[in-house]
């Protein structure tokens, strides 16, 4: 987060973490309905929550601030000083999939969210008597969490670059997932979280894999104006 203010460059951070996060907590928060769990996991939930959406609110204002400052810099290469500038929108309620999460307000994400945690609360709320549903849903929660690095490994892959990125930063998020695993194991909380918790594990190894495969076999050029923020180091 520091560096994309710092940088004012959002490209090498995916905002599907954001979503990932956003699902997953809100899942979570809507499992201890049915399952209780420590009230320490609840808060860290509620905590995430918040911090993704200033975030997204922060990658949403650099963006399109970017956007704006390309025009700018195409309009004065081709002497149209005289014409406005101007960025395509894309809202929420313009329900168009191909705008998915790239939408031009932070208000479109707020939407977002709200609807999806008004449907799942229903949803739960009506199928809260169901073992099945509740156990399925804790799955969901924590599952979706732990996919926590398939959007930046795939951004990654992408790039073919992890420029930005160190072996010594992956291995403590490797680190804190191993000791969030087994925190999971001794406090024998519900079997979905430490299972889940590791395949967070096996992708946070498969993320120090390509930071050590890019490091030593670069695909391209090393780029002196991006610089790659992690999907981890908020």
């Amino acid at each position: 987060m520091r560096d994309i203010r710092r940088t004012q460059n959002a490209e090498g951070f995916s905002t599907y973490v954001c979503l990932v996060l956003l699902v997953a907590n809100i899942l979570r928060i809507l499992f201890r309905f049915g399952r209780y769990f420590e009230t320490a996991l609840l808060w860290q939930s509620i905590i995430m929550i918040a911090t993704m959406l200033i975030m997204l609110n922060l990658c949403t204002s650099v963006r399109v601030a970017s956007e704006i400052s390309t025009k700018r810099r195409s309009f004065t290469a081709t002497d149209s000083k005289d014409e406005e500038i101007k960025v395509p929108k894309k809202f929420f309620l313009d329900f168009d999939w191909n705008y998915f999460w790239v939408w031009s307000r932070f208000v479109d994400y707020l939407q977002c969210v709200l609807a999806f945690t008004l449907v799942a609360a229903y949803v739960t709320y009506l199928l809260l008597e169901s073992v099945l549903f509740v156990e399925t849903l804790g799955f969901l929660a924590v599952f979706t969490e732990a996919m926590l690095g398939i959007p930046q490994l795939y951004c990654n892959y992408q790039n073919k670059s992890t420029e930005g990125m160190s072996i010594k930063m992956v291995l403590m998020w490797t680190s804190g997932d191993t000791f969030k695993t087994g925190y999971f194991l001794l406090t024998q909380a519900p079997m979905q979280f430490w299972i889940c918790g590791l395949l967070q594990v096996f992708v946070d190894i498969a993320i120090l894999s390509q930071v050590y495969y890019y490091s030593h076999y670069p695909q391209k050029p090393a780029s002196h104006t991006t610089h790659t923020t992690s999907a981890k180091a908020l």
